[in-house]
């Protein structure tokens, strides 16, 4: 990107980036235009007076630049100005509004573009306060190669327009698979990936699995005939298939071919059961999408019925978390937007259980995209809301499932620890060491009430070198503040909401000192144990013990003891290092794999000096110089 300064605050930017929606014709010869980006250093007052009359989206920094927010506006001026009004605010904004450190918007030409720009923006850059839909996942696709002399049928997650047919999206990924594999079992089509002539075929076409085609044993034209039938299956015409299947058989029982008949009646009583599988209502609609959605004071979710020729060949649900500061339309007007804008295979028509922002806009531009209508319905009666009542109720079971365990140890600890925001975040710090020796410190997190393996952390303590653990505490904690405080995108992803200290108030207060070098508020609470080493008690920076149920009991204990156990694996792993550290390291020639290869046969270094230098050379990659070098290096 090539930047010009204007002076008084603004830079002129020449985009060429390669926008994801370009061959909207809305969009066309729009590349080359530049546009303006307020800058920052400037008074948001003032700033504020400025913002220009016309469409774009704004983009809300704090004081550290991170982006907080992304949001288009019809009028940038009248948008913009409305988060710093006095006026009747939901909590989420008002939190957000207390951050803005300055903030930069782009013009646009129209509403289109800005919510177009709106959606990847927030794509890219996840702002903390905008509705994220984080699940990128690409859907298979079942694929024919029609162009290809002989077809094949397999599975992609790439939609292209190279002629091929695509069937699908399949959210389930394995109802894709059980597709493609009852393709390959009833219909005799190759199976091999690269087609290739050859003299003589391989043993599926013994086992009546392929019709040879590589040794030249079908014809195209009758090759043909069984990727036609398995096209008619995928559309969901199986009457038309079964109603040629018949056919067949009675041919071929009139010429008594009787064996060739019983094929084609068992591929017929497989269509048919795999056809009333797929069924899924009365609706008698060719592609929709059928949303619905369930919210609870932790999460939102959102589930998506796909139904193709009034079948349903998938399902998908996603997650939204910080739900007790969204709203149900805000949350599904912001999926919306994020999940169709980019999307290449768009259905006919998109039920939803709600109204929602920019409904006509966004209609507008997918209609655009997929080069013919594309509608969204919110239906008021019949089959159609009951088919919307049921993707409520199953996001709802969704959700419960999904929560219901988690949403009890969250809810519990945020009263019990009397926090002003739920726990949804929590990490817990061990330090580990042998009498000053081996200083390690361990990090775990649980995430809504779960231990995420994933996210644990080890540390080697670099600037304490005696043993005092609260130091340690405090240098591992500091380091682990400043990456987040660095790089909140980063490894260790954003703060906690709560941190545990394995120990008591000495432990909580070198945490609290650690914080406190960053300017910033984390409540500390500390993991009291007994003299067996057992959980104890909870305690607070006041060094008041908090009571706790036994659910409360048991998470904290499970988190001390898995804090534990990676200090404690951290450290010994660190000194097995130094215990296996021998003059085979100083040998050249000996790598670590062969070193593990002698130690692992003679024992120990002991037992190597013991062996022969034949019995040395015995092991793969060691030359008989090198075991007399390995020999007179022991000596």
């Amino acid at each position: 990107m090539r930047s010009e300064v204007l002076g008084q605050g603004f830079v002129r930017f020449y985009p060429s980036f390669p926008h994801p929606t370009s061959h909207f014709s809305l969009l066309k010869n729009k590349l080359q235009k530049s546009f303006i980006i307020e800058v920052r250093m400037f008074n948001i007052k003032e700033e504020l007076k400025k913002l220009p009359d016309k469409p774009g989206v704004y983009i809300m920094r704090d004081k550290n630049d991170n982006i907080l927010y992304v949001g288009k506006a019809v009028v940038l001026k009248n948008r913009v100005r409305q988060y710093f009004r006095k006026s009747n605010k939901t909590a989420r904004i008002e939190k957000m509004v207390s951050l803005i450190d300055h903030f930069e918007y782009i013009v646009t030409d129209n509403e289109a573009e800005a919510l177009i720009l709106e959606c990847n923006l927030i794509k890219k850059n996840m702002p903390k306060f905008n509705v994220l839909l984080k699940d990128d996942k690409t859907y298979p696709y079942i694929k024919i190669d029609v162009k290809s002399d002989f077809p094949n049928v397999f599975i992609t997650r790439r939609f292209q327009n190279d002629g091929a047919k695509y069937f699908g999206p399949y959210a389930n990924a394995g109802a894709a698979k059980e597709m493609v594999g009852f393709i390959k079992d009833r219909f005799q089509i190759r199976q091999c990936k690269n087609f290739k002539s050859n003299q003589r075929p391989c043993l599926n076409y013994h086992i009546k699995k392929c019709l040879a085609p590589c040794v030249g044993y079908v014809s195209k034209e009758e090759y043909r005939k069984q990727i036609d039938q398995i096209i008619m299956l995928l559309e969901g015409k199986t009457k038309e298939i079964i109603k040629q299947i018949e056919d067949e058989i009675l041919e071929l029982a009139s010429k008594q071919e009787y064996e060739k008949a019983a094929i084609l009646r068992d591929k017929k009583v497989a269509i048919e059961r795999i056809s009333e599988k797929q069924k899924v209502s009365n609706i008698n609609e060719k592609a929709i999408d059928v949303i619905g959605i369930a919210k609870n004071e932790l999460s939102i979710c959102i589930e998506i019925f796909f139904v193709r020729n009034s079948k349903m060949i998938g399902r998908e649900h996603y997650f939204f978390e910080n739900s007790n500061q969204l709203t149900e339309k805000e949350t599904l007007s912001e999926f919306i937007k994020q999940y169709y804008i980019n999307k290449i295979d768009l259905p006919a028509k998109i039920m939803l259980p709600q109204d929602i922002d920019d409904i006509d806009l966004i209609e507008n531009l997918l209609s655009d995209k997929a080069e013919r209508k594309v509608e969204f319905k919110i239906p008021q009666k019949g089959e159609k809301l009951r088919f919307i009542e049921m993707a409520n109720n199953n996001a709802k079971i969704t959700l419960e499932n999904k929560t219901k365990e988690k949403e009890d140890i969250v809810l519990k600890l945020k009263e019990t620890l009397n926090l002003d925001n739920l726990p949804r975040k929590i990490e817990c710090f061990d330090i580990s060491n042998i009498a000053g020796e081996y200083m390690v410190a361990g990090m775990c997190v649980a995430k809504d009430g779960v231990i995420n393996k994933n996210m644990a952390r080890r540390f080697k303590i670099k600037t304490v070198f005696a043993q005092d653990d609260p130091k340690c505490m405090e240098e591992v904690v500091t380091r682990r503040i400043k990456h987040s405080v660095d790089n909140p995108k980063g490894a260790f992803g954003t703060l906690p909401d709560v941190i545990f200290a394995d120990g008591g108030i000495t432990q909580i207060r070198a945490i609290e000192r650690a914080i406190e070098k960053y300017n910033i508020e984390i409540p500390v609470f500390g993991m009291v144990k007994d003299d067996t080493h057992s959980t104890k008690k909870l305690i607070d920076k006041n060094r008041k013990e908090i009571k706790i149920d036994d659910k409360i009991f048991n998470f904290i204990t499970n988190l001390q003891d898995e804090v534990h156990r990676i200090a404690i694996s951290y450290n010994r792993k660190l000194r097995d290092k130094d215990t296996t550290k021998s003059k085979l390291d100083n040998i050249k020639g000996i790598g670590e794999k062969k070193k593990q290869e002698l130690l692992k046969k003679f024992g120990s270094i002991e037992g190597l000096k013991k062996a022969s230098i034949k019995e040395i050379s015995e092991i793969k990659g060691i030359t008989e110089d090198l075991a007399r070098k390995i020999k007179k290096e022991l000596l």
